[in-house]
């Protein structure tokens, strides 16, 4: 058999899109997962985007910081397959302010977006990965931001991404103990990583100097540069994978060494 095998494995992965073209972590996780055999049942709130992700993959145009929209898009695919297998949890937003700057609306919404999605479909999803004979796993994606200040000023995306880190723990431990270890969750924590989404980022906090934001980014990693989506999917895939099947509340943190560093950027 081939390792990270996920042949059979029925993965319902929300934020499948990128916000502009290229690869996005949710589109890059999707394909790597379908190329090892998964069905993907995939969402995104922008029916465009999803539609330009993977073309193998079923999208449906679903808002999952309600929970109307998460239940009849875990019921489809429950509907569709019998089973849900794996769920990776990938939307998020980021929106710039401290406590002080910021509107209590985007507050707000910054919480439900990147937050709630997350409690919402776990709400939904663990009772069917309990019942089921094999268990199942689950992804929550967060950032290097909810672990530490990273030159950005956005208190409440950084809040969020470490709340799913502690959700993603304690939540680990009380299914670890119901199931025996069948049902496992676990957090990839992604540090800058060169995606689509840079061009959005510079925009709200570059005045729209793309390529100098890609520059400073580079610059505050040890390597010189930001990560690929591509490295994002393949610590998805082990964390999903049947050779990570003992590893339960746990997080992954793809980098380049930057929550290990002093964030400045090299002089000289």
């Amino acid at each position: 058999m081939p390792i990270h095998d996920l042949s059979n494995k029925v993965v319902l992965l929300t934020g499948i899109g990128a916000i502009a073209d290229g690869w996005g972590n949710g589109t890059t996780i999707a394909a790597l997962f379908a190329r090892q055999g998964a069905t993907v049942f995939g969402c995104d709130i922008n029916l465009d985007a999803a539609n330009k992700a993977v073309n193998e993959i079923r999208n449906d145009p679903e808002d999952v910081t309600k929970k109307d929209h998460c239940a009849s898009l875990v019921q489809a695919c429950k509907e569709c397959y019998g089973r849900i297998d794996i769920l990776v949890n990938n939307v998020g937003k980021s929106e710039p302010g401290g406590p002080a700057e910021m509107s209590e609306e985007v507050w707000d919404a910054q919480m439900d977006v990147n937050l709630k999605s997350v409690y919402l479909m776990c709400h939904l999803v663990l009772p069917i990965m309990e019942e089921q004979s094999t268990g199942g796993a689950i992804l929550n994606v967060s950032s290097v931001a909810g672990l530490r200040y990273i030159g950005k000023p956005q208190v409440a995306y950084a809040a969020t991404k470490a709340a799913i880190i502690q959700f993603t723990k304690t939540t680990a431990v009380i299914y670890a103990q119901r199931t025996n270890g069948k049902v496992r969750l676990n957090t990839i924590v992604p540090g800058l990583i060169n995606t689509p989404l840079v061009s959005v980022l510079a925009k709200k906090y570059a005045g729209g100097d793309e390529e100098g934001f890609r520059k400073v980014r580079d610059a505050q990693v040890p390597t010189g540069k930001m990560g690929t989506p591509w490295d994002v999917a393949h610590a998805a895939l082990f964390l999903c994978s049947d050779e990570a099947s003992y590893i339960t509340g746990q997080e992954l943190v793809v980098d380049g060494g930057i929550v290990n560093s002093t964030g400045r950027t090299p002089q000289g």
